[in-house]
């Protein structure tokens, strides 16, 4: 069973559908789905086109990507084109999240819709993370006070930038600025925009139109970096740093019990 073969087969129990109700929804026989998913046969692009439509997911990301890792159909459209990777799973079936190191932060903005980008990013486990698709992001400069430069907070994504709620901190991705970890206020009903402002008095704050948001992602949590030397702070450190808080965390809910 090769990569195809196995991704049409794992979407549709995703979904929960059987092979006949995938076949209704297609408008082909039941037999060509078996086919299919038992790779006897090659899909048609007619085919590709129409499940790819069904499952909001691009025919390379189906044909290309081994999607067998995702545990829900958890991939989300971004406008009509975009893709966020599936939440992935370990082999005891915990979350994983990617790390965004420093290094590479600046380029996230030409990234963040590249399949390949994301896919060689590291990835942790954090068991304690409530049920979302997050990733863990490096903070620049000291807007966000007590966040020291090179600290990192993982964050949830957020679907619709019509959710954001007034006075809660966010990773906001944006075509001009990239980047930036801000406490955002909701001004789309009147403004069309975000208002991005520091907890730092020191920096102000600023609008950001809607149409330049690229992604959004909410605080869930964070390792801060301010009682560590720079030389410390490499991914590797971070990564130790997430997993024992993670360990941490864990035996504090089991005790709680």
């Amino acid at each position: 069973m090769n990569t195809l073969s196995k991704n049409i087969k794992h979407l549709r129990t995703l979904k929960k559908l059987t092979q006949e109700s995938l076949a209704k929804k297609l408008s082909v026989t039941r037999s060509r789905i078996s086919s299919y998913e038992d790779n006897r046969s090659s899909p048609t692009i007619d085919f590709l086109i129409d499940f790819s439509k069904l499952f909001s997911i691009p025919i390379d990301i189906i044909v290309k990507k081994d999607l067998t890792k995702a545990k829900d159909v958890s991939f989300i459209e971004v406008g009509n084109k975009r893709i966020l990777f599936p939440i992935t799973v370990d082999n005891e079936n915990e979350n994983l999240i990617e790390v965004v190191p420093v290094k590479a932060s600046a380029g996230y903005l030409l990234g963040y819709d590249d399949p390949e980008y994301i896919e060689q990013l590291e990835k942790i486990k954090l068991p304690f993370l409530p049920t979302g698709k997050h990733r863990a992001f490096p903070i620049k400069g000291d807007s966000m006070l007590p966040m020291k430069d090179g600290s990192y907070v993982v964050a949830e994504f957020v679907e619709d930038i019509k959710d954001a709620k007034s006075g809660v901190s966010y990773i906001v991705v944006t075509k001009d600025d990239g980047m930036t970890y801000k406490r955002v206020y909701n001004q789309i009903e009147d403004k069309q925009s975000l208002l991005l402002k520091p907890d730092n008095l020191s920096y102000q704050s600023y609008e950001v139109p809607v149409s330049e948001v690229l992604e959004l992602w909410k605080f869930t949590c964070s390792i801060n970096t301010q009682e560590y030397e720079e030389h410390e702070l490499k991914l590797s450190s971070i990564i130790n740093m997430f997993n024992g808080l993670g360990v941490e965390l864990e035996a504090l809910k089991k005790s709680l019990i």
